[in-house]
C-alpha cells in the first residue's frame, strides 16, 4: 500500500523550493502590471432615475409597496436599453469610434448597462467609454430620452382612452340631441297640449252652460203655462242634442290629450334616460383629459451624475492581486505534482530494495 500523505515532508519540500513560487508570483505581477498599463483606460459614468407612482394614486398606497410591484418595475429597464434609443446615442456621440461596420449589438453589451436594483425604485444607467466626458453625456442623454419615452408612452395610452371616451360621449350626445329634437317637434305639433287643455276647459264650460239651460228648459216644461208656449219642447230637445255633441267632443279631446300626454311622458322619460349617461360620459371625458400623463408611473432624473475621474478598467490593484493569486496557485500545483512524483519514485525504489534484500 502507498504511504499516506506526509504534511511535514510536503512543507519541507516547499521550503526547499520557495524561490519557484516567489519567482512565479513576481513574474505574474509584472506581466499583469505591464498589461494593465498597456490596456486602454475605460471610464464608467452613472446616472440614476427614480420611478415614482402615479400622481393620482393614494399616497398611503405608495408606502405599502409589494415585492411583486417592485419586481414589475424591472420592465422599465427595457425603456433605457431599447435598441432604437441606443442606436440614436451611437449616432449622436459616434460611439463606434471610426468603425462603422461594428455590430451595434456587441457595442451595446460592451458599453451599456441598465439595472433596477432589487427591492428599489431606482433605475440606474451606466455607460463605459474611453472618454469620460462622452460617457457621461451619453448616459445623461439616455436617461433624458428614457424619461421622454415614458411620458410619450403614458400619453399615448391616455390619448387612446380619451379618444374612446370622446367617441362614447359624442354618440350619447347625438342620441340626446335626436331625442330632444323629437320632443321639440312634438311640443310644437298643432294642437299643442296646452291648446288641447284650453279647448277642453272651454268645452267643459260650454257643457256646464248647456246643462244649466237644459235644466231650466226641463223645469219650464213642468209648469202648465209653459206647456202651452210653442217651441218649448223643441228648445229642450235641441239643448239635449247639443249636450250630447259636447260630450262627444269632450271625450274626443280627452282621449287626444291623454294620448299626447302619454307620448310626452314617454319622450321625457327617454330624454332623461339619455341625458344621465351622456352627463356621466362627459364627466369621464373631462376627468381623463384633466389627468393626462398622471396615471402611469413617472420617471424623474434623480442623480445626473458627473464625468468620472477614475477609470473603471483596467483595475490595476485588483489585476495585481488576481495575478499574484493565480501565480501562487500555479506554482503550488506544480510543486505538489512534483512532490507526488518524487514520493512515488521513492516508494518504488524502496519496494525494489525490499525485493532485492529478500533471500
Amino acid at each position: 500500500m502507498p504511504d499516506p500523505f506526509d504534511a511535514y515532508q510536503y512543507l519541507n519540500y516547499l521550503r526547499a523550493r520557495w524561490r519557484l513560487p516567489g519567482a512565479v508570483v513576481v513574474a505574474a505581477i509584472t506581466v499583469s502590471l505591464i498589461v494593465s498599463l498597456l490596456l486602454p483606460k475605460q471610464y464608467t459614468a452613472h446616472v440614476s432615475m427614480v420611478i415614482e407612482p402615479p400622481a393620482g394614486s393614494d399616497p398611503r398606497a405608495a408606502t405599502a409597496v409589494s415585492p411583486i410591484y417592485l419586481e414589475s418595475l424591472k420592465t422599465y429597464e427595457r425603456f433605457a436599453s431599447s435598441d432604437s434609443l441606443f442606436a440614436q446615442a451611437v449616432d449622436r456621440f459616434d460611439l463606434r469610434g471610426g468603425r462603422p461596420k461594428r455590430a451595434i449589438e456587441g457595442l451595446k453589451r460592451q458599453v451599456l448597462k441598465v439595472e433596477v436594483p432589487r427591492n428599489t425604485k431606482i433605475l440606474e444607467i451606466a455607460v463605459t467609454l474611453s472618454d469620460p466626458r462622452k460617457a457621461h453625456d451619453a448616459a445623461l442623454y439616455l436617461a433624458e430620452e428614457t424619461v421622454k419615452m415614458n411620458r410619450k408612452t403614458n400619453r399615448a395610452a391616455d390619448e387612446e382612452l380619451i379618444a374612446e371616451a370622446r367617441q362614447n360621449a359624442d354618440a350619447a350626445a347625438r342620441r340626446l340631441a335626436e331625442i330632444e329634437s323629437r320632443r321639440d317637434r312634438f311640443q310644437r305639433r298643432s294642437p299643442t297640449v296646452d291648446a288641447l287643455k284650453a279647448q277642453l276647459d272651454e268645452l267643459r264650460s260650454i257643457r256646464e252652460e248647456v246643462d244649466r239651460l237644459s235644466l231650466s228648459a226641463d223645469l219650464s216644461l213642468v209648469e202648465p203655462e209653459a206647456r202651452q208656449k210653442p217651441g218649448s219642447s223643441a228648445r229642450a230637445e235641441r239643448l239635449r242634442r247639443q249636450a250630447a255633441d259636447l260630450d262627444q267632443q269632450i271625450a274626443g279631446k280627452q282621449q287626444m290629450l291623454a294620448d299626447r300626454s302619454t307620448e310626452m311622458e314617454h319622450l321625457e322619460a327617454e330624454y332623461d334616460s339619455a341625458w344621465a349617461p351622456r352627463d356621466q360620459l362627459v364627466k369621464r371625458l373631462n376627468d381623463l383629459q384633466g389627468s393626462v400623463g398622471y396615471r402611469g408611473e413617472r420617471l424623474n432624473l434623480l442623480d445626473p451624475g458627473v464625468a468620472p475621474e477614475r477609470p473603471s478598467s483596467p483595475n490595476v490593484p485588483l489585476n495585481l492581486v488576481v495575478a499574484a493569486a493565480l501565480g501562487l496557485i500555479v506554482a503550488l500545483f506544480y510543486l505538489t505534482v512534483g512532490f507526488s512524483l518524487e514520493s512515488q519514485k521513492a516508494e518504488t525504489l524502496r519496494r525494489t530494495l525490499r525485493v532485492a534484500s529478500k533471500p
